[in-house]
């Protein structure tokens, strides 16, 4: 057995025996285990034998031993790239050295007697454990690996006859940890003779050997008391990797668990900034608000405190009775009715009747107040009051009055009232369709007029047919404005004005009016709603309302217009009466608004009326010099 010392200088341990290993062709490499534990060298570089384990080349077996045992064997993966090693190691034939001669010798010479020295066995043992030692790359490798077992069992046998098991096991396991570490075959004819001799040598040295096999039994004692410590290590490690590992998890958990804490406390953070955020804006959205109410606040204030000093000097100047009309005298009045003659008496009204007459070479229409009317006197004063302080082509001319007997002098309308002509009393013609959508825009244009009066709207509260004149060329005014009303201007485009007691005819009240006492200028566009129904149907106004929504919807709507009137644009007047119904509607925010929507349509009916006369007119052959399409004589009136 031949023996070679080597060292090798590099400050990588594994590297450096990596490449001697790979440069001299080495096919086992044997290495001890590393001293730290599992859980230090995690937590640093790897070991030598890791390295080894990782980097060794194919062909070549690594071996590490801890303790006397193989505990981690990497077993080659392909041949060496070379058939046979140098000469020096494998060409030479085994030499039986002079001790195997001699050995033998005394074997042949003792095998009688029995008898060996004590020093022979313990060259046996020696040689073998010698042996076990040698490097691998000085061993011979010619034989099986199977002879060599058989080898050493032999001579394990040979050297110790049959003793407790306790002992041959022990010692097996050590021949047996020899083997699983890959110890180099041994020439099986050299194992033989040494195996003979070393027969021979046990019998004659038997208390030596049972010496050394107590020594063994000691060592393997210890090993196991070590082993067995080590796998106690081992196990504690484990449970303190595991526990380590638990905490680590809790400590991840918990980590996490923080983690997700801060962010939903970042979120609501974030979410309370959002408030915050929102909070000031809003905070000064309604600074803003204010600031503009303050504003607004004060020009109404400036508004209201003007308006009151208008309305202040407009009473001031009534009170003074600044009235722009003529003064008669009772004399004048009935020198021009010839007493009040019957036979000039041309209506009667709520509160008087009204005779033809003739004053200052002009016709006129003068209303007497009965003596027994309870609310006349102050109607009368109203209607002064009203008519002497505006003038509109849509509103009746008051020429003068008698405030001592309660006499009105109004300029003469010679077609009468609306209601006489939609009744055809006294046989007059039937009014053409033309002409009733004029009316209709007329009656609306002047009832806009009371509504815009300054410095107070004023509503009528008494629209009806009876109330509305017609003048020889069909020009309609509103009339009998003694149950106007001034309302002030905040009541009549904001709020309602409440009046103690309601006044106007029946069937044409605003529903809201009667039930409330709300008077507002929408009281008036319900009046009007029902006029202009009974404008183009000539009917009674009792539940007119429901007869045109019916005749709407079952589609008969031409049968409920004025069968006197054949040429009625049938679409034209749905659509005048839609706009009448919506007019009529029982609650005051559903109707329509007069200058906006109820005067325009009118306004374009009218105009469509203009385009008819003007197309009949051109057309017609007779009648060029006529002033209106019909002509009534006075007697008619």
């Amino acid at each position: 057995m031949h023996l070679k010392e080597v060292i090798l200088d590099n400050s990588d341990i594994s590297k450096a025996i990596i490449e001697y290993a790979t440069s001299n062709a080495i096919t086992d490499i044997v290495v001890g285990a590393s001293t730290k534990n599992t859980f230090i060298r995690r937590f640093r570089n790897p070991d030598v034998p890791t390295c080894l384990m990782k980097m060794a080349p194919d062909y070549c077996t690594v071996h590490v031993i801890h303790k006397v045992k193989a505990i981690q064997v990497k077993a080659a993966k392909s041949p060496a790239p070379f058939a046979t090693l140098p000469p020096k190691q494998y060409s030479q034939p085994i030499i039986e050295s002079d001790a195997s001669r001699a050995s033998r010798g005394d074997w042949k010479k003792t095998s009688h007697s029995h008898t060996s020295s004590p020093m022979a066995s313990r060259n046996s043992v020696d040689r073998l454990s010698a042996y076990a030692k040698a490097p691998s790359r000085d061993r011979p490798l010619t034989g099986a690996r199977t002879a060599p077992q058989k080898d050493f069992d032999d001579y394990i046998d040979f050297i110790a006859p049959p003793r407790p098991s306790v002992t041959r096991s022990s010692f097996s396991d050590d021949i047996d940890l020899a083997m699983s570490m890959e110890l180099p075959s041994i020439d099986f004819a050299e194992s033989m003779e040494l195996s003979s001799a070393m027969s021979m040598e046990s019998l004659s040295s038997a208390g030596d050997v049972e010496a050394e096999m107590r020594r063994l039994r000691l060592e393997l004692k210890q090993t196991m008391e070590m082993y067995n410590s080590a796998c106690k290590e081992a196990i504690d490690a484990k449970q303190k990797t595991a526990q380590m590992h638990q905490m680590k998890m809790e400590e991840s958990k918990k980590f996490q668990e923080l983690r997700n804490a801060e962010e939903e406390a970042l979120a609501l953070v974030q979410m309370e900034k959002a408030k915050c955020r929102a909070a000031l804006e809003a905070a000064e959205a309604a600074q803003k608000i204010a600031e503009l109410e303050a504003q607004k606040r004060l020009r109404a204030e400036w508004k209201a405190k003007r308006e009151a000093e208008d309305r202040k000097k407009a009473t001031d100047a009534l009170n003074k009775n600044d009235l722009r009309y003529r003064r008669y005298s009772i004399d004048d009045i009935e020198a021009a009715t010839h007493k009040f003659d019957k036979a000039l008496k041309i209506g009667e009204g709520g509160y008087g009747p009204v005779y033809k007459a003739v004053l200052d070479h002009t016709n006129v229409a003068i209303k007497i107040l009965r003596p027994d009317a309870s609310q006349g006197r102050k109607q009368f004063q109203q209607e002064i009051e009203v008519l002497s302080c505006m003038r509109h082509p849509n509103m009746v001319l008051l020429l003068g009055a008698c405030p001592e007997y309660g006499c009105l002098v109004y300029e003469y309308m010679d077609y009468g009232s609306l209601e006489d002509r939609l009744c055809r009393r006294g046989k007059t013609l039937p009014i053409p369709w033309s002409v009733r959508f004029r009316i209709a825009a007329d009656i609306a244009t002047g009832l806009l007029f009371l509504h815009q009066a300054r410095p107070e709207p004023l509503v009528h509260r008494d629209l009806k047919p009876a109330n509305i004149l017609l003048d020889h060329n069909f020009v309609s005014k509103i009339s009998d404005v003694g149950l106007a009303r001034l309302v002030p201007q905040s009541a009549a485009d904001v709020t309602q004005y409440r009046m103690t007691s309601t006044a106007g005819t029946f069937c044409y009240i605003d529903p809201e009016y009667q039930q409330t006492g709300m008077l507002t200028t929408k009281s008036d566009i319900y009046s009007l709603g029902i006029m202009l129904l009974q404008i183009i149907t000539a009917r009674s106004p009792m539940g007119l309302t429901h007869h045109v929504e019916n005749a709407i919807e079952r589609g008969t709507f031409q049968e409920i217009l004025d069968q006197t009137v054949t040429d009625w644009p049938v679409e034209e007047a749905l659509e005048f009466a839609k706009l009448a119904l919506r007019c009529a509607e029982l609650r005051k925010k559903d109707r329509p608004d007069l200058g906006k929507e109820i005067l325009p349509e009118l306004n374009r009916l009218r105009n469509l009326g203009h385009e008819y006369e003007a197309s009949q007119v051109s057309s017609a052959s007779t009648n060029c010099s006529s002033s209106a399409p019909y002509s009534f004589s006075n007697d008619d009136i």
